[in-house]
């Protein structure tokens, strides 16, 4: 396995790791995010019932997010044709494009990994990745959300900012 995919996948854990340890602190964030967004976005007005099912989609977003990054989960499970044929397959599914990201995050590993000595551990590198760029893909759907708002990209949209602002705050 090379150097950029151990650390790739040092930082697909630590991203699981801190979101199964903040799931409640983030239950909480996508409440307020909830709120604030149906308040300030021209969704008019909402009632509690359907709230609560935005709500009830975030958490089960935040539970596939924990699951994507799952270090015993679907990427080390296949081989790379599969892999790579099931990225293609979700980029083309999903209301935003997180190839740049993607191509960005391993380049990013890829500059760390070069500026490093062999004694360092993944783990300080997988934590500065997650500090400079974020929980992969969160930025390419904030980004889509903003630029064209709809109620049916809110729960992705929710959940990519309260992960980032729990992965900001660890």
């Amino acid at each position: 396995m090379s150097e950029t995919k151990l650390l790739l996948n040092t930082y697909y854990e630590t991203l699981h790791n801190r979101l199964v340890a903040g799931r409640q602190l983030l239950a909480e964030k996508i409440e307020k995010l909830l709120h604030a967004e149906f308040a300030n976005s021209g969704f008019g007005n909402i009632t509690r019932e359907k709230f609560d099912a935005y709500k009830d989609a975030c958490l089960a977003f935040v539970d596939e997010r924990i699951e994507m990054y799952n270090p015993i989960g679907i990427q080390y499970t296949f081989d790379s044709t599969r892999i790579k044929q099931a990225f293609e397959l979700e980029l083309q599914l999903n209301f935003y494009d997180s190839l740049a990201e993607f191509e960005a995050l391993v380049e990013a590993a890829q500059n760390k990994l070069q500026a490093r000595t062999n004694e360092q551990q993944l783990q300080e590198l997988a934590d500065e990745l997650i500090k400079d760029l974020g929980a992969f893909p969160d930025k390419s759907i904030i980004a889509a959300y903003r630029a064209s708002p709809a109620l049916g990209k809110l729960p992705d949209y929710i959940v990519a900012k309260a992960i980032e602002e729990l992965t900001a705050s660890t």
